[in-house]
């Protein structure tokens, strides 16, 4: 089923279609988990250029990748160091993995967990972290089937001025 995709790293050229798979993530995702508000206030001009931003910043630790299926971007991931605060440990973390509206279930997001955890695996990490919504039960099923456990912590996380729980998931490489 994934012949067809290809799984590279992100350019410049591709934040406008990464801002338009990330906010239709949320507001698919999210929808009655954070405000609607914060929702419908997203904007693609203005992800889309913070992610230039971002890839124009010398020495980034931050590797983003692209799922792409005929000539179309499908999919985003987004990884590098664990952050515990302001501390970067030696573990990796996927900070985002987002797909399209409409192509979940065609094998993108499998496609692209399983090029973020071998990047790491490579690159010398021992665990891959990440943290999820307590309420998004779809991830977490998602991330449990990949082999991703939850490890107990949780921590809110604020949208709007409404602290929504995330709870941190682990798995060893």
């Amino acid at each position: 089923m994934n012949d067809d995709l290809l799984i590279r790293e992100m350019t410049p050229a591709d934040c406008r279609p990464v801002a338009e798979i990330r906010i239709g993530g949320w507001r698919t995702a999210y929808a009655g988990l954070v405000p609607q508000s914060y929702l419908d206030a997203m904007d693609v001009e203005e992800d889309a250029e913070k992610r230039r931003a971002m890839l124009a910043k010398p020495g980034s630790s931050v590797v983003n990748l692209i799922a792409e299926r005929a000539g179309q971007v499908v999919g985003w991931a987004a990884y590098g160091p664990y952050r515990d605060g302001e501390v970067r440990t030696g573990d990796a973390e996927l900070y985002a993995l987002y797909i399209r509206p409409g192509h979940f279930g065609g094998g993108v997001g499998s496609a692209l967990l399983r090029a973020s955890t071998d990047r790491c695996t490579t690159a010398g990490h021992g665990r891959v972290l990440l943290w999820v919504l307590k309420d998004n039960t779809r991830a977490r099923r998602f991330y449990g089937h990949h082999g991703f456990t939850s490890d107990g912590a949780e921590e809110p996380f604020e949208v709007d001025g409404v602290e929504v729980p995330e709870v941190r998931y682990v798995r060893a490489l």
